[in-house]
């Protein structure tokens, strides 16, 4: 795929990512967002929909550190009716994510 490589990004709902901040956490030249067949490819689920556990082989996540906060987080559960509730330790061991700052400075 010209030399891209996935990255999972994980950032709390009312969070833009900042594509600048993923690709230096990523050590890549620039990042985008994938475009929908992307996601679906990649992840065997459709925007919207991701579980991010387990994330896909392979695949670089990064969690946005504010994250940590949280007393709780709701990811993706494979669908956009399903939903799965961790803490956000849990969602940090169970995709082998590193935390660091990938979110656009607020409004």
């Amino acid at each position: 795929s010209g030399g891209t490589e996935p990255v999972l990004a994980l950032l709390p709902g009312d969070r833009r990512a900042d594509p600048a901040k993923i690709a230096l956490a990523a050590e890549a030249g620039e990042a985008r967002v994938a475009r929908p067949a992307e996601v679906l490819e990649v992840t065997g689920f459709a925007p919207g929909g991701v579980s991010p556990v387990p994330p896909p082989p392979g695949t670089l996540v990064l969690v946005e550190r504010t994250i940590i906060s949280s007393p709780v987080v709701w990811v993706g559960g494979g669908s956009d009716r399903h939903m799965a509730m961790l803490s956000p330790p849990e969602l940090v061991r169970l995709t082998g994510g590193s935390l660091v700052d990938i979110a656009q400075e607020s409004a």
